[in-house]
Order: C-alpha cells, then structure tokens, then sequence
C-alpha cells in the first residue's frame, strides 16, 4: 500500500487554532470485520492493535479533567476491541454522551449477537456506515454480502427503537462516494435515502452524514496507483470555502489513537502527525492539566477534504447542520 503521507504535508491550508474542547474521539483498534475500499484506517480482520484497558482509563480521567462531554468510539470496528462495553458503562457512569461508528454487520457477528441490546440499554448512540441505498454499490465499496448484513443489523436497531421518533435512540448513517468525487448535497441526498430504505425495506433512521473520502491510506494508495490522486487533490482544493473553517471537527475535537497518543483529527493520528505545534507524539495521560483553547492546529493537504464543498466531519456536512449549531459556529 503506497503511504501517501510525504505528498500531503507540505502545503498551503490557511492556519488554525482550537476552541473549547467537547469531543473525545477514540480509535480502539484497527481490527475489523471488515476491509472496505474507501477506509482511511486500512482496518481489516488481520489487524491486532488494540488500546488497552489503562489507556482508556488515562481516556476517561483525561475528558474528567478536561470537562469535555462526548466519547465517540471508533475503529475499525470498536466492538470488538475486548474492554468496549467495560469503557462504554464506564463513561456512561462518568455522564458522558457515548458514540458509537458501527458497521452494522457486527452486530449479528459471532459473540455479538447482543450488542444491539447493550447499546441500546446504555443509550449509546449509533454513526454506522452505509454508503448507498442499493445492494450493488454497496457490496462494490465493502465487499460481498455486506448490505444485506447491514439490513440485518438495521433491522434489530429499528426493532429497539432506534431510528425511531421520541424513542431518544440516535440511529444516523454515513455516505461516502465510491469513487474521487465530492459527495453531493447533504440534504437532498438524506431525503432520497429516507425514501428508499422506507419503501424497500422498511428501514429509519435520524440523520445522513454525508462525508467526503480521505486520500490517505487504502483509499489514498487507489488514488495514487490509478494516477487520480493529483486530480483528486485539485478537485478538493479547488472546492474549498473559507467559511467552513469555522466549524471543521478539529476546532472542538481531539483524538486519541490506540496507543493513547493524542492528534488534532482522526486523519492526521492515521498520517502520524502529533498535536498541534508537539515535536513527537504525546500521551494522553500527560495532558490531563494541558489548556487547549487557542493552541495551533496542525493542517496540511488532506485538511481541503474537510473544507471543500458543502464541507465533511465527522457530524456530516458543515453546512447541512441545525442552524442553532451553526450560529454557534460563527
């Protein structure tokens, strides 16, 4: 797999700095049930690193201290990291608002058949991926079988509520492109998928989070051996909008890798680049006193793919959010 690293960090991304942290994002290991084409961690069911129990107490003690109010848990597939339900009660006894960025399919796997119903009973919120409405494109991102499994994990989390309205149990998807191309209006496109999981199979949801693809890792490796990766670059860049570096994930958010170091997004922990203005990567355990408002962010060419367009975080398109969010932004 070509790094794409030494082609993104040189560049011209306008500078930034934090605000109030809110959000702990953790990735829980890098094992998954799952090899998908666009996954910018390369998880895969032959990965076997895992954040241990005492990196996610030093976690938990870090957003105490820090006071942030969000844990969103990701992976590869979390679940399957051996502590994830210990953490989730944990944080959930600590007051936090847990996240959970399922894949769905893991919820009818092997040992996991009641998952569903630890989660729901822990109001654990679901961020799970579903790249389209139709089996064939689906099946083409993620691999074979994969959409009816989805349906099948979608089915037992309507079945518990989630999805469903005045039940307090968040159920959103994910869109990605298939290929490089910007995704299309948030909106819209939610509409479409409401519509067409309602008529087809019966499936609700909450939210569509409509998020562009990252040139780094597996996804950023086919760009560079299919020689799309300088167009994809351009394409980025040239969509990019000043307005939307007000409310990018990083400003509020802070992730932890596997291994407790901290990063100022979920795509520079993959690319290994350290907090913000650090030399070398920093344990999460030493920061539990650190003061984050105002500290630099460190950005480079990847960062147009949160800004460009309609703009892409983790909470979907920037300017698709409630207008309560976004004038907090402003």
């Amino acid at each position: 797999m070509r790094d794409t690293a030494p082609l993104l960090l040189k560049s011209d991304f306008p500078s930034m700095r934090r605000d109030r942290l809110e959000t702990l994002q953790a990735n829980l290991g890098y094992r998954c049930n799952q090899s998908c084409f666009h996954c910018h961690v390369a998880a895969s069911p032959k990965r076997t690193e895992e954040m241990s129990w005492e990196t996610m107490v030093s976690l938990l003690r870090f957003a105490e201290r820090q006071g942030a109010t969000t844990l969103d848990l990701t992976g590869g597939a979390p679940e399957l990291n051996p502590n994830f339900r210990r953490l989730v009660l944990a944080a959930r006894a600590q007051g936090l608002r847990v996240i959970d960025r399922c894949n769905l399919t893991i919820l009818n796997g092997p040992g996991h058949e009641d998952l569903a119903d630890f989660l729901a009973a822990n109001a654990v919120e679901i961020v799970a991926s579903l790249p389209c409405y139709l089996e064939e494109n689906v099946d083409r991102q993620r691999g074979d079988g994969v959409f009816e499994a989805s349906l099948a994990g979608l089915r037992k989390l309507n079945a518990l509520g989630y999805g469903l309205p005045d039940t307090g149990r968040i159920l959103n998807l994910v869109y990605n492109p298939v290929g490089p191309s910007l995704p299309p209006p948030q909106e819209p496109l939610e509409a479409t998928y409401k519509e067409q999981l309602a008529i087809r199979y019966g499936i609700v949801f909450n939210r569509l989070f409509a998020l562009a693809n990252m040139p780094i890792q597996r996804f950023g490796s086919q760009l560079v051996s299919r020689n799309q990766f300088d167009d994809y670059m351009a394409l980025l860049k040239g969509a990019h909008r000043d307005e939307n570096l007000a409310g990018v994930m990083c400003k509020t958010l802070i992730s932890v890798s596997w291994q407790g170091h901290v990063h100022d997004c979920d795509f520079n922990q993959m690319l290994g680049l350290p907090l913000g203005d650090a030399a070398a990567p920093v344990h999460v355990s030493t920061l539990l006193e650190r003061t984050f408002d105002g500290l630099p962010i460190r950005v480079a060419e990847h960062c147009y793919g949160c800004t460009a367009g309609q703009g892409s975080s983790c909470g979907g398109a920037l300017d698709a959010r409630p207008a309560d969010a976004a004038a907090a932004a402003a």
